[in-house]
């Protein structure tokens, strides 16, 4: 895309960002480069070490790729950020952070609900390395404050957080992990680039699962990390050549094209999701709805003031964890529509029963309001529901016949 003073648009942005035409065939579409290797034009050494700032054009597509340093810059463009490292799923980007800027000795605060990878990665893997980590409630920010310590190095946050939908104040966060010398990362996967301006709240690191919503069609993995040139240059010598979790450069391309509807595909997911979760609130088998763009929502403010979208994941609780899933029984049996299976942010709607257990100490802290706790609010077991670009009434037709 040529350079221009004026900003884009979201939708110009998403189709041009990162792009330009082929200057060896003048194709408008953007090629694949599936080389590993590429011709040298002067002599160079072999090691992440010798990596320059990119003006010595390709050399291996382990360090860089030209379809992937595409895909690049159009997230980029799409979250704000001078910079973004591309890598092989949304887990490769999250370890890429902790274990790029973390070392033995070093403290890390992360959310007490994350992904389910990273909750374990911060619980299992960082303390056998010999990395403190604190997990602590981010909607509670007296408690944040409290758990950052002087040898604090990262704050890592997630909003809306998997899978039950709690929301955190990033400008607050950030406010504190600055103030104590921390960097501030965040997961906003469920959110989208389009979704949240996480970078606009002073976010260090901007972290999504592409496989999701920049992706949008369930036929690529691959993760990126979005923010400041000097943070993704750190990042790229040490994860995407030292750790080798790179992505493949059809996988690029696969999600650069998914990229470039993502805000018309962003809008159809918010009406969707606001009118199935509007229905789901009034049904009477369906005891909560977690859904920021709902008024029920313990943070709804936040979600309004934070929040340009409110996306297309929607949560919700059936009573029991026995009823919750004798019905996830009867879905696989009813649904038509949707697809009973992981994953979200896809053109295609899909849901799955997920035990809670572990989250039932988790809470809701609400501004100038006592906090609420995860199991008053939701109970056991909830349903994740990620509203596909499908016909509302037809998803709520099919969710009515497998919830009855």
């Amino acid at each position: 895309m040529k350079r221009t003073n004026r900003k884009l648009g979201p939708m110009t942005t998403a189709i041009h960002g990162g792009e330009a035409p082929d200057p060896a065939t003048g194709a408008s579409a953007p090629p694949i480069h599936m080389s590993s290797t590429f011709v040298a034009e002067d002599v160079a050494g072999f090691s992440a070490h010798d990596l320059g700032d990119g003006g010595e054009g390709f050399i291996y597509s382990r360090w860089d790729n030209p379809s992937v340093a595409m895909l690049e810059a159009k997230i980029a463009a799409l979250q704000g950020t001078e910079d973004c490292l591309c890598l092989a799923s949304g887990m490769a980007a999250a370890t890429a952070i902790f274990l790029t800027f973390l070392s033995a000795g070093d403290h890390v605060v992360v959310s007490d609900v994350s992904y389910a990878g990273v909750a374990e990665l911060a619980r299992e893997t960082l303390p056998r390395l010999g990395i403190d980590v604190t997990m602590v409630d981010m909607s509670d920010l007296e408690a944040v404050a409290d758990a950052i310590r002087a040898t604090t190095r990262l704050v890592h946050t997630e909003t809306p957080v998997n899978p039950i939908m709690r929301l955190t104040d990033l400008k607050a966060v950030s406010d504190l992990a600055h103030a104590s010398g921390a960097l501030h990362s965040c997961d906003a996967t469920f959110a989208s680039p389009l979704g949240l301006d996480a970078a606009g709240l002073d976010v260090d690191l901007v972290m999504h699962s592409i496989t999701k919503y920049i992706g949008g069609h369930g036929d690529a993995v691959g993760g990126a990390v979005a923010g400041r040139a000097d943070l993704i240059a750190k990042l790229r010598k040490e994860a995407a050549i030292h750790h080798g979790g790179v992505l493949s450069p059809f996988n690029a391309w696969l999600i650069a094209r998914g990229a470039s509807t993502l805000p018309l595909r962003m809008k159809a997911h918010q009406a969707g999701a606001s009118e199935v979760a509007g229905w789901l609130e009034a049904h009477p088998a369906v005891t909560r709805v977690m859904y920021p763009g709902l008024p029920s929502h313990p943070q709804h403010e936040l979600a309004a003031r934070q929040m340009t979208s409110f996306s297309g994941m929607i949560s919700f609780q059936v009573g029991s964890a026995e009823t919750g899933r004798s019905i996830a029984r009867q879905m696989i049996d009813r649904l038509e529509v949707i697809h009973y299976a992981v994953s979200l942010g896809h053109h295609r709607s899909l849901i799955f029963w997920m035990e809670t257990g572990p989250l039932m100490e988790s809470s809701f802290r609400l501004r100038d309001k006592q906090l609420i706790s995860y199991r008053d609010y939701a109970g056991d077991g909830i349903f994740r529901l990620s509203v596909g670009l499908e016909d509302a009434e037809d998803l709520i037709a099919d969710l009515e016949n497998a919830l009855a």
